[in-house]
């Protein structure tokens, strides 16, 4: 099984799947919305809307699993990021990503190393996992804001030709 193969429903529409795709760029991050590091949602739709058209796309992973910072419905969250933040990428069901009860996308994330070398478990809400075109993943740490230069460098030479 490959990271292309594992999907999760959309948050407000079940019957669709999303997840990573060949031959496409994804940010994977689970967010939050009664966390700190919340607006980052801001840069998160300003990297949607500047690299969608080149294969480009952000995935938003809600999880309540850091302090019960996501506690509410998918309807919910979509409104309160639509409304807040302008959010135009898809959003996920709301899904653990530590523990026994982790999500199989988040068993292959997890396993990749952020630039200090850390592998494991998700830290806290907004961590970001750039899944490559080919499969391979890049990690972000939850405070690296998603403008970071590091963060652009990796988007942009990922980007499908």
């Amino acid at each position: 099984m490959t990271i292309f193969d594992v999907t999760i429903p959309a948050g407000t529409d079940p019957s669709v799947r999303l997840g990573p795709r060949p031959g496409s760029a994804t940010l994977v991050v689970n967010v939050a919305s009664k966390c700190g590091l919340t607006p980052q949602y801001n840069g998160l739709e300003r990297l949607q809307e500047r690299y969608a058209a080149r294969g480009f796309t952000v995935l938003g992973v809600p999880c309540n699993q850091f302090a019960g910072q996501e506690p509410g419905t998918a309807e919910e969250i979509e409104e309160f990021c639509s409304t807040t933040y302008g959010v135009s990428f898809p959003l996920t069901e709301k899904i653990e990503v530590n523990g026994a009860g982790r999500h199989p996308l988040y068993d292959q994330l997890a396993q990749a190393a952020d630039a200090e070398g850390y592998t494991g478990d998700i830290r806290w809400n907004f961590e970001k996992f750039l899944v490559t075109p080919d499969g391979s993943v890049v990690r972000f740490g939850p405070r690296t804001e998603p403008e970071d230069p590091a963060v652009i460098t990796a988007i942009e030479a990922a980007l499908p030709a």
